[in-house]
């Protein structure tokens, strides 16, 4: 070959390589953070968990009785007494943390607690409940004041498998009223789970944090092996928009699972942010989170 034809070749060469290389690259994704409040009295108040500026979502934990003909009951532990209207002030520290981007849900279920649905019919008076009360709707019982709220978790862990995958599509509707309703979930890791398996195929879900702890198959054990493989499991569902690690934010907030700092920020999230996917992480909850400073730790750093 002529030393000119070789020099073109490898002019071209030179000029196309970045984009060739860049083409290859996927950068990394700058996730968000998820934060449960409500659980503890000792966990300060909705206004300041917000003005930490660690938190992008603020789920309130939790309406847990509800369906089946039950009144609908709001449990907000030490915080304040929602049958006495004593819950009514949060209005304006949601508006406070709304009107720093911040998305604030209604978590429902939980882990203690009596909620099921009987029909497509319960599950729909339900939503209808549910906007009127405490999102865009309007009601002379608004357990926490006149500000809407941004959306709805789905926090399920007993009662029935089904019909959840019906308030979904209901809740979802009302997003056709002028403001969305943003819908998450916080399903067991081993897949599919029990109860929102179904659910979660609508594709309705923005958020899916999902619980890696209390589940050792799935979890954190001194190895993030497992917790990736069933990450890879959860994010290869076509179905699932943003995904979430969740995880304690302390070694007592739960039985298993607790990932240290430097394992979450070193090892895992370089592994997974590259997903499209990824969300960021989720963290139960915010008075485990003050008691251990994760997230003072690694909110920039996600």
């Amino acid at each position: 070959m002529c030393p000119t034809k070789l020099y073109i070749i490898l002019s071209v060469f030179l000029i196309l390589f970045p984009f060739l290389t860049q083409a290859r690259y996927t950068p990394p994704h700058r996730g968000g953070i998820a934060i449960y409040w409500g659980q503890n009295g000792n966990e300060g108040r909705l206004n300041e968990t917000c003005a930490t500026g660690r938190y992008n979502y603020v789920n309130l934990a939790f309406l847990n009785i509800f369906g089946g003909g039950q009144v609908p009951s709001l449990n907000l532990a030490g915080h304040c007494d929602p049958p006495s209207g004593g819950c009514v002030g949060l209005s304006s520290e949601i508006q406070y943390c709304q009107s720093l981007g911040i998305k604030v849900l209604l978590s429902l279920g939980g882990g203690i607690g009596n909620y099921s649905f009987s029909s497509t019919d319960d599950a729909k008076n339900f939503a209808e409940y549910l906007y009127n009360n405490y999102l865009g709707g309007q009601s002379n019982s608004r357990p926490l004041g006149h500000a809407p709220l941004d959306g709805i978790d789905f926090d399920i862990e007993s009662g029935s498998v089904l019909y959840w995958d019906d308030l979904a599509r209901f809740l979802h509707d009302f997003s056709r009223r002028g403001r969305k309703v943003y819908l998450g979930a916080a399903p067991q890791c081993p897949f599919p789970d029990k109860y929102m398996g179904t659910p979660l195929k609508t594709g309705l879900f923005d958020y899916v944090w999902v619980q890696f702890y209390n589940n050792p198959p799935c979890e954190y054990n001194g190895n993030i092996t497992n917790l990736i493989n069933s990450w890879n499991l959860w994010s290869s569902q076509n179905y699932i928009k943003k995904l979430f690690v969740g995880l304690p934010a302390a070694t007592q907030a739960a039985g298993s699972g607790f990932m240290p700092p430097d394992v979450l920020t070193g090892h895992v999230v370089p592994a997974i942010n590259r997903s499209p996917k990824y969300g960021g992480v989720m963290f139960w909850s915010k008075f485990w989170d003050d008691q251990s400073g994760y997230t003072t730790r690694i909110f920039n750093l996600v």
